[in-house]
């Protein structure tokens, strides 16, 4: 009626995987999870921007990341000009630009 040593090792060892695998279960869950609501989103808004940010021309009405509105005066690799009002330019970066508006915006305002 005894069991010997070897056969209740063996026996326990095979439940031990199980068991540290569905120990691991929730937290591989928990990192899908994350990867849909957060990281998957994220990299989204940024191609959005990137493509927004290569797509400016001039005439283009946007906002900055400073609350500037402005109408695109001339495109650089990583600068802009921007026209503010009364012929007044600033140069801003391209990565501050938040928001591209839709024609005839700053008329409206």
């Amino acid at each position: 009626m005894f069991i010997s040593n070897a056969y209740a090792q063996a026996a326990g060892g095979a439940a031990g995987i199980e068991g540290s695998l569905t120990s691991f279960l929730p937290i591989i869950l928990m990192f899908v999870v994350l990867y849909f609501l957060m990281i998957r989103p994220q990299m989204r808004r940024q191609k959005e921007q990137k493509s927004m940010m290569d797509a400016l021309a001039k005439g283009d009405e946007v906002v900055t990341s400073g609350g500037l509105l402005g109408r695109v005066t001339k495109v650089a690799d990583a600068y802009l000009t921007l026209d503010i009002g009364n012929g007044t330019e600033v140069v801003v970066q391209k990565v501050a630009v938040t928001t591209l508006l839709p024609k005839g915006t700053i008329k409206s305002l």
